[in-house]
């Protein structure tokens, strides 16, 4: 396995089939999936030996004060293998992120106790979030 920072037009494409599989992204265009890629400030794949994504995190920062980690997704043939592990500690240990304060992310309940091994805590001081649906 190998770590990637900028992915193929094919690997885009295997990105999007990812997407496909998964009820939180599976509407997302091909179209969609290169402008939200080309809207993040870091990207992560991790292929294998011919190419293929195994998976693949990114991140929309300002680099000081917050970065929001976004579509952490694996392949289900390459699931429980430390591959959303690794992706997750790349992100964390990125030079570029370095000096951000804070990280955070969107989860589904079972994968709390993933995030938490990371330090993730769900005791942010009484922030809540909003939503405008613009659809």
């Amino acid at each position: 396995m190998e770590i990637i920072y900028k992915l193929t037009e094919l690997q885009v494409k295997q990105l999007h089939k990812l997407y496909q599989s998964e009820w939180w992204t599976q509407d997302r265009t091909l179209e969609e999936t290169k402008k939200c890629i080309n809207g993040s400030q870091v990207c992560i794949g991790i292929i294998d030996e011919n190419n293929n994504l195994l998976g693949f995190i990114r991140v929309i920062t300002d680099f000081i004060f917050k970065a929001f980690i976004f579509d952490l997704i694996v392949n289900k043939k390459h699931r429980n293998k430390g591959i959303g592990k690794k992706l997750l500690q790349e992100v964390l240990n990125h030079e570029n992120l370095k000096n951000v304060k804070h990280f955070e992310l969107y989860y589904l309940p079972e994968l709390e106790g993933l995030y938490q091994q990371f330090g993730f805590s769900s005791n942010i001081g009484g922030i809540r979030l909003l939503r405008y649906n613009n659809a």
